[in-house]
């Protein structure tokens, strides 16, 4: 039996609101069994679905409730960005020096390294980013430059960036950690270094062993003790308050636990750069007269930097779209923030958090969505004060679909559950947010639990069996 292609396409349509309905209602029994557990009793739940493609709503509830996002928030930074920065965006840091450069080698001047906010500059992550590549390369364009003595410094410039480096809303605990290392203009290795530990049996205080790489402008007191076998890394380091040069260590370090390190936040990164392009000079025979110093050093003094009058060299990062590829697969607090602060000066804001968060509503407020449903501080996610809606979210998601980058960030998503998606915890909060295909119909989604009761794990697993129902 022949049949007309008028009854073909409306079985297909029918077929498809069937195939529609039954995704919603799957995906309502789903989160009542959800927002109905016991860690969920005091819980506030949000998942809104959308169509990739279309943005039609497939299914909603408490869509439109502010909750704290974790690092979920990065996917909004990280779209905004290849929208405002471009995919191919890249940072230059400066080398320069002031003053003479006499025939006999000898500059009568500083040298001087800008920053524009490169989040990489000495990173690992690269080949091209690493401390010994960069300053070698620094070095090389020195050296090439006639400069053989220096009578001057080094100086680390943060330029443009704003002397707040913290964004309002992260918490003291945190702001020693590497990942609450606070933003610069130069940044440096991440912003971070190793505090080596000197273990020994439970319930002793820990010994500092040295750091990594040295930093012998710092001091160190461990009131760290050896924890119990299993209870993990819960070792926090803490920022020296303002103008002593003393780092705290605090809290519990497993017996247990095999890297015998912390990771902490460098306080000043542009004078750490300063510091290791001076070491370095040194070791090659190149002398410097005075101690390195940076414009937050210079600052506090009541000095400005002078610019360089004769640059030697440029560094570029790598392009955006592979900085934007590290910041979610690794959940990069220090890349996100230096996006947000870098999209405030491409708007023609102060560089800081705070006009790029400015600068971030804005620009969504401009494509439709209402601004007040993102009541955020950062563009990380470590505030635990920020809130979004998942409805905001989604739509964000959903408006990367067809731009040319989108493969891009698609691909910078980690994998969880089988599903392409970034995930975001802080003190009670679990989300999600990513695109899943479902019967040939791409979705994206953005899934969110504040206060749960109970472990980590738990929640994880019971949001999990909601989102399976999108495969």
């Amino acid at each position: 039996m022949r049949i007309s292609p008028k009854y073909l396409v409306s079985f297909l349509f029918i077929a498809n609101i069937a195939g529609a309905q039954s995704l919603q209602q799957n995906l309502q029994k789903a989160f009542t069994r959800l927002q109905q557990d016991s860690q969920c009793r005091y819980a506030s739940v949000s998942l809104t679905v959308l169509d990739a493609k279309t943005g039609e709503q497939v299914f909603a509830a408490n869509p439109d409730m502010g909750l704290a996002p974790g690092s979920t928030l990065k996917t909004v930074t990280s779209i905004t960005a290849f929208n405002v920065l471009g995919k191919d965006y890249q940072y230059q840091t400066q080398l320069g020096y002031t003053g003479t450069l006499g025939a006999d080698g000898t500059l009568n001047g500083n040298i001087i390294i800008k920053g524009s906010g490169d989040p990489t500059l000495g990173s690992w992550r690269w080949a091209t980013t690493r401390e010994g590549v960069v300053l070698n390369t620094m070095v090389t364009a020195l050296k090439k430059a006639g400069i053989k003595k220096i009578n001057g410094r080094v100086i680390g410039n943060n330029g443009n960036f704003k002397s707040q480096s913290v964004p309002d809303g992260w918490i003291w605990q945190d702001l020693g950690t590497y990942y609450g290392a606070g933003i610069a203009g130069l940044c440096w290795r991440e912003n971070q270094f190793d505090i080596l530990l000197r273990t020994g049996a439970m319930g002793n205080t820990i010994g500092i062993a040295g750091t990594y790489p040295e930093t012998n402008y710092l001091q160190y007191k461990s009131e760290l003790t050896n924890g119990a076998a299993k209870t993990g890394d819960l070792a926090y380091p803490y920022l020296p308050a303002y103008g002593s040069k003393v780092m705290y260590l605090r809290g519990t370090y497993a017996i247990d636990q095999t890297k015998k390190r912390v990771a902490a936040a460098i306080p000043d990164p542009a004078y750490d750069a300063a510091l290791r392009l001076n070491n370095t000079l040194k070791r090659i025979g190149i002398t410097v007269s005075t101690e390195p110093t940076s414009s937050v050093m210079l600052a506090d003094k009541g000095q400005t930097v002078t610019a360089a009058t004769t640059n030697v060299t440029s560094i570029l990062s790598p392009e955006l779209s592979k900085i934007v590829y590290w910041l979610n697969q690794k959940s990069v607090n220090l890349y996100a923030e230096q996006l947000l602060a870098t999209m405030a000066g491409k708007a023609g804001k102060s560089v800081s958090t705070n006009d790029g968060v400015d600068a971030m509503k804005d620009f969504w407020q401009a494509k439709g969505i209402d601004k007040r449903s993102m009541n955020i501080f950062d563009g990380s996610g470590l505030s635990p004060e920020d809130r979004i809606t998942t409805s905001t979210m989604a739509r964000i998601l959903q408006s990367a679909h067809g731009a040319a980058w989108f493969n891009d960030f698609y691909e910078s998503l980690p994998v969880y559950n089988d599903m392409k998606m970034k995930s975001g915890s802080i003190n009670s909060v679990q989300a999600y947010a990513g695109f899943q295909t479902h019967d040939g119909r791409q979705l994206c989604f953005s899934i969110m639990v504040n206060n749960y009761y109970g472990p980590g794990s738990g929640i994880r697993a019971k949001m999990f069996k909601v989102l399976d129902e999108l495969k």
